[in-house]
């Protein structure tokens, strides 16, 4: 069968992390939600999404084909109701489809004509940026289980202190020393190649994806997720990462979200919690506007490639786009749009040349290529978001 994942409804809720992006390829748990549903369907997946991120991100259409609402994570249960899917069937959610089997080309699908199968158990869905940090903790235990499930933990070194050793494991490759590890909370996942230098505190649920690196004398509360090749120090709290982003020195993170290829400067903090202890509004693309999140934590959130200079102190529930480097003293405003240059005494655009040049230098350290493909994506978000720039 052909599985497409498409982004539905909810992708402008999610910018700024789909601005470059599809819905499905953002990392919530240990996995991508992408990865969660080929490991499930045992199968590969491609793309419906945006036409400027179909260069990047395919869609591969056959005469059979199933579609799949990438906002929903897979569960056991789910995933057996979407293979055993028949022509014009449909799983849905309340009023909102999560699958459904087509023959038909994309354009043409009118449920009216289809079967309605109602999913009335518990599965997660990210519908708003914060859900990203919010449900970290039920989506890593869920991957934790999937990937863990009849196979056994590399040792772990005797140096370590562990605390629920039986909900640690760590992937062939992975180093720790002379560290805590307490999964009492949640589950500790240490991926491939990843490494924990001496003298860390890490409290569960937390993920180490592959090569992802901890450095000396961090302290991590879950649930937090670091992605591949990211580096992390200092205190993060309830936060998710993804990857080749640095957090590499001191200073606070908490109830977070950082895109891919991002670096925060030392002594770098986040607030999540305002000082009346009132109700988080976040900026909303979809809405042009800031809305309420119903969570009283909510730090940051930062698209892509963008960076903060030593120091950098952001407010309460604060959104950066993409390609925005930060710096200066004092809080920069808690929207600041994509290609932003400046902080709390003002903006100016990044140019696209610069910001470039940037990207490929920092990208090259870790052997990877900035592309046309890239170059030409993150054109057309200067272009998306140009209206925004008006300082």
């Amino acid at each position: 069968m052909n599985y497409i994942l498409f982004d539905g409804r909810v992708r402008e809720n999610l910018l700024p992390f789909t601005f470059t992006r599809p819905v499905a390829d953002i990392r919530i748990g240990i996995l991508t939600i992408r990865e969660k549903w080929e490991k499930y369907l045992g199968n590969t997946t491609t793309t419906i999404t945006e036409e400027y991120l179909s260069e990047k991100y395919p869609m591969v259409e056959m005469e059979e084909n199933v579609l799949i609402n990438a906002s929903f994570l897979p569960n056991e249960k789910l995933v057996g109701l979407i293979q055993d899917l028949k022509e014009n069937e449909a799983i849905f959610k309340g009023e909102e489809v999560i699958a459904f089997f087509t023959k038909e080309t994309q354009e043409e699908v009118d449920f009216a004509s289809y079967r309605h199968i109602d999913f009335e158990d518990d599965v997660i869905q990210v519908v708003n940026t914060w859900d990203i940090f919010s449900k970290n903790g039920e989506a890593l235990q869920a991957d934790f289980d999937l990937i863990t499930a009849g196979r056994k933990s590399a040792p772990i070194p005797k140096s370590n202190t562990l605390i629920h050793p039986e909900r640690i494991f760590m992937e062939e490759g992975a180093q720790v020393e002379h560290s805590i590890l307490n999964a009492t909370d949640g589950p500790i996942y240490l991926g491939k190649d990843s490494q924990v230098w001496e003298g860390n505190l890490i409290r569960g649920a937390f993920a180490l994806c592959n090569n992802a690196v901890v450095k000396m004398g961090a302290k991590i509360y879950g649930a937090t997720t670091i992605g591949p090749y990211g580096k992390v120090c200092g205190e993060i709290s309830n936060s998710v990462i993804f990857g080749y982003s640095s957090k590499g020195h001191e200073g606070y993170l908490g109830n977070a979200v950082l895109g891919e290829w991002c670096n925060i400067g030392a002594d770098s903090n986040n607030s999540n919690l305002k000082n009346n202890y009132a109700k988080v509004r976040l900026w909303n693309y979809a809405s042009e506007s800031f809305e309420q999140t119903g969570l009283q934590f909510c730090g940051l959130m930062m698209g892509d490639h963008s960076k903060t200079a030593i120091n950098t102190m952001f407010n309460t529930g604060t959104v950066i786009g993409v390609n925005c480097n930060i710096y200066v003293p004092g809080f920069p405003r808690n929207f600041v749009p994509s290609f932003s240059w400046g902080g709390a005494s003002g903006f100016s655009t990044y140019s696209t040349t610069k910001a470039f040049d940037a990207a490929k230098v920092m990208m090259a350290r870790r052997n990877v290529e900035f592309d046309d493909k890239e170059a030409r994506i993150l054109e057309h978000v200067f272009e998306l978001t140009k209206k925004w720039r008006n300082y």
